[in-house]
């Protein structure tokens, strides 16, 4: 059997836009995009998921990626799938500041540590939540699903240089609006029970002011909290299990 280079080049071609979009959105989901994932390995997944879509994926343009029109539908495929991801990136990224939040209040602000989702040093208990947002999302198959919307946003909103628009930007950052009432959700039985716990503290400071109120109030504070933090867990499921469905209804909308 033989192949011209312009069958090649037009096959190449076809594998390329989609795997610009698959590239762009692992970049950035939950768990693809972590950073203690090597980028080699990413990049393998990608290439693998590219590989399996693309066969599916209907009417994609025989454009020159050199072009004035290939450029722009490059930039319109990795702002597609950087929206998908972060959409679904800000699910970790509501229990991040939930965890900042209780932190704070628990005074383990302090304690540090990387998140290798993101790269940047957070609070130990947004990391705590961090590990275990993402074995929950493992559990509610994320991973499969995510492979699936990325199959189904070439049906929704096929290879084109038409992408997104303004109203489309404007939900994404609404639903920002969103993952911060979920962090107060998830942060807010923790830090009622600590403010109550500190106003305590501050009626026995006045009773009795010889006391040391640090020695006492610091240890206090940590166990309840921790405590409470762990009453609270059971809510933790199915409150990431809907607020993922908000993320994938979301993108679904974003995309017609």
């Amino acid at each position: 059997m033989e192949l011209a280079i312009d069958q090649l080049l037009a096959w190449s071609i076809s594998y390329l836009w989609v795997l610009i979009r698959v590239g762009a959105m692992l970049m950035v989901a939950p768990i693809f995009g972590s950073q203690t994932l090597p980028t080699r390995v990413r990049l393998l997944i990608a290439l693998v998921i590219s590989v399996v879509i693309t066969p599916m994926v209907p009417d994609i343009p025989t454009v020159d990626p050199l072009s004035v029109a290939g450029f722009v539908m490059i930039v319109q495929q990795i702002l597609i799938g950087i929206a998908m991801g972060f959409v679904l990136n800000l699910v970790l990224a509501a229990f991040v500041v939930a965890g900042e939040s209780i932190a704070m209040t628990m005074g383990l602000g302090f304690a540090q540590t990387v998140d290798p989702q993101n790269g940047v040093s957070v609070p130990l208990v947004s990391q705590f939540l961090t590990i275990v947002v993402t074995l929950l999302m493992v559990t509610l198959n994320v991973p499969g699903m995510i492979v699936k919307m990325l199959a189904d946003s070439f049906t929704i909103l096929p290879i084109s240089p038409i992408g997104l628009t303004r109203e489309d930007f404007r939900a994404i950052a609404w639903f920002g609006q969103q993952m911060y009432i979920n962090a107060v959700l998830v942060a807010l039985p923790v830090v009622t029970t600590l403010l109550m716990v500190n106003l305590a503290m501050g009626v026995i400071t006045r009773a009795a002011p010889q006391m040391n109120i640090f020695s006492v109030g610091f240890p206090a504070t940590l166990m309840i909290g921790f405590f409470v933090l762990f009453l609270a867990a059971p809510l933790w499921f199915p409150n990431v299990e809907q607020f993922v469905q908000q993320a994938f209804v979301l993108i679904t909308e974003i995309l017609r």
